[in-house]
Order: structure tokens, then sequence, then C-alpha cells
């Protein structure tokens, strides 16, 4: 029986997601830093609630949905650098774009870009990463590439706030992030001639044939739909901090920097208890991220602040355990399509939920909150399903 030899060693393996991450820290700071001001500055153009949410949860559909063209591509061609390399580029020039833009639909048109180029780019990017983390833990894996990412959120946004402070101008601090959307870029290149084949990193068996997705795998994309069904975007987040004045605008941006940086750390822990417990740590993140919708909507600053760190816990989650649960998942050559079709579904959950929050905030607010708790709960049973089927 012949076996695939292992062509890169656990430590090459490491160096590759480090130097991913590296690209995604000066990425994140690119268009987390735009995320921060995106809802207040649609405002500053004319936009009203209902258009920020319609217009966030819409650019989010496209970037969750077209996830699934870019997984099968890449998979069909195996050109995952040059599919990667595109989707960054639209992804992070469409930022500083954002300067230019003296209407608001012109606005959302280069949010709607921002949001295409990461859905050519991620599944892709995803699926190197998981054939990486293999050698080391996906739960550690994928959790330090998201806390290098959130180093980036972190820095973008206050990048953005100190900008803001200075010379109180949208236009400037879209402006700066130039600079952070080259460096980003010019780092994947390089990566692309250092490990031009990431899927050697996973050594696969002689019976690598393609297998169907299995039930399982669909009912965690519904699990994890209903968990971004209830999850407000933070240009919802930042309008209704502006407009009832609970948070300064000056401090908007720092409190969307305060998430990013807890987001990381909370990447960190869950992605250490993902590998050590497995699929069960899943079932906890509702019950935190359901907290953040009463603080942040109904809660003056102080507990505005901590509904932010419970938000921050469940970005966390979505964007490393939640990640790496897939790569459990699904076959090894079908990964790609995989995480183009989980993000997908995940896609289309939030841009209904985004859409109802958008329209329920001019409604209700107390409505806005309840309907976020609930979906966000409602994923508890599929995701208690998920974890026990995968221990029989």
């Amino acid at each position: 029986m012949i076996k695939k030899l292992k062509i890169f060693s656990a430590s090459s393996a490491f160096k590759f997601i480090i130097l991913i991450g590296i690209a995604d820290l000066f990425a994140d700071m690119t268009y987390e830093g735009s995320r921060a001001i995106i809802g207040p500055y649609l405002g500053t153009l004319g936009a009203s609630a209902a258009v920020v949410g319609i217009v966030a949860g819409f650019a989010e559909l496209v970037g969750y949905g077209l996830r699934i063209v870019s997984g099968y591509l890449a998979d069909k061609t195996g050109k995952y650098w040059a599919i990667t390399i595109f989707g960054y580029a639209l992804n992070l020039f469409a930022v500083p774009a954002l300067a230019l833009a003296g209407r608001w639909e012109v606005a959302a048109a280069l949010i709607i870009a921002e949001r295409t180029g990461k859905a050519i780019r991620a599944p892709v990017r995803d699926a190197m990463l998981s054939h990486a983390t293999k050698e080391i833990g996906r739960g550690w894996g994928f959790g330090l590439h998201e806390a290098m990412d959130q180093i980036g959120a972190t820095i973008g946004p206050l990048i953005v706030t100190a900008v803001l402070f200075f010379r109180s101008s949208y236009h400037e601090a879209f402006g700066a992030l130039l600079v952070s959307a080259l460096a980003s870029l010019s780092i994947l290149i390089a990566g692309k001639f250092i490990y031009p084949r990431p899927r050697d990193f996973e050594v696969h068996g002689p019976e690598l044939k393609t297998k169907g997705l299995s039930r399982r795998f669909w009912l965690y994309v519904v699990a994890v739909g209903f968990i971004g069904a209830g999850f407000a975007d933070f240009p919802l987040i930042a309008f209704h901090f502006q407009k009832i004045s609970s948070v300064p605008e000056i401090w908007i941006p720092a409190f969307y920097a305060v998430a990013m940086g807890i987001d990381a750390i909370a990447a960190l822990v869950l992605g250490y208890l993902f590998d050590r417990k497995g699929m069960g740590v899943l079932i906890v993140i509702p019950f935190i991220s359901a907290l953040f919708a009463p603080l942040v909507f109904m809660g003056n600053f102080g507990l505005a602040l901590l509904g932010m760190a419970f938000w921050g816990i469940g970005m966390g989650a979505l964007e490393s355990i939640v990640k790496a649960a897939v790569g459990e998942l699904a076959p090894a050559d079908r990964r790609a399509s995989a995480y183009g079709i989980f993000f997908t579904g995940f896609g289309i959950f939030w841009f209904i939920g985004s859409a109802a929050m958008g329209l329920l905030y001019d409604y209700s607010i107390p409505w806005l909150v309840l309907f976020s708790v609930i979906m966000q709960l409602i994923s508890v049973p599929f995701l208690i399903h998920v974890s026990r089927s995968g221990q029989k």
C-alpha cells in the first residue's frame, strides 16, 4: 500500500499559518478599520437605519453566497493561489476607494465589492489553512490564525479613531488604510512562491476519492446559520450608538477595536478547547453570544461595552472553531467546496437576520433584541445533535 509522502514538516505548516496570519493581520487592519465606521459614514451620506441594515446584510450575503463558486473553482482547477490573490486585491482596494464616495449608493457598491473580494478568497484560503492545521491541531491552528487576524482588526479601528480625532474626516480615515492593503497583498504574493502547493501539508491515504457531504455537515450548516441570523452586523450597532448617543462618535471605532481584541483572545482559548474537547465546545457559543443584543441595544455606555465583549467572543468562535469544525466534517478533496457551501448557507441566514434586524430597529428595539436572542438559541439543539452523532 503506497502512501503519499509528507512533503512539509509540522514546522513548515506552522510557518505557513504564521505567514497567512501576517497577511490577514494587514488585511484586517484594512477592512475591519473601514467596518468600524461604515454605519455612521452611510448615515452622514443620508442612509436610514433600514438602508444600513439591508446594505450591510446584502454585502454579507454576497460575501458568503459567492464562496460556493470560488470554492468549487478552486477544487476543480487547482488554482488556489491565483483565486486567493485576486480575491484579496478586490477585497482590500475597495476600502480606500470609499474615500472617494460622495453618495451612499456609491459607498454601498464599494462595500459590496469589498465583501465580493472576501467571498472569492475566503474558502480557498480556509481550505489551504485546513491542510496546514492538520499537522498542529485544527482548533489551535485556526485559533492562532484568527488571533493574528484580530490583532489587525484591533489596530485598524484604532488607526481610524486616531484619524477621526486629529482630522475629523471619514475620507482621510479610509484613505489611510491603503498602506495596510498594499502590505497584505505583497506578503501573499511572496507566500505563493514559498509554498506553491499548501495541499501537500496534509497526508492523504491511497483512497482519495470524492465523497458527498454528510447529513451531519448539513445539520451543522443549519445550526451555525441560526447563530448568524441573530448576530447583528457592526454597522447597525455603530448606527445605533451614533443615533441615541449612548457611545460618543469618536469612541465607536474604539469599541469595535475592543471587540476585536477580545475576539483574538477568545479564538485562542476556544481553539485550544476544541482540540481537546471536540465539537461539544460549540454548544456553549450561542449562550454567550446571545447576551450581546440586550446589552448593546438597550444598555448605557458601560453595558454597551460589555455587550461588545460578548459580541467579540461570538465573532472569535465564528472565525476559529466554527471553521475548524468544517475541516473535520468535510473530506480533503472537497474541502474548498465544503467551505464555500458552508459559508453560502451561513450568508443566506445572515442576510435574512440582518435585514430583519434593520427593519425591526425602526419598529421596536426590544423586538430586535428578542429576535436576536431567539435565533441564536435555536441553534443549540442542532449543535447538540451534531456533537453527539460524531461520538457514535
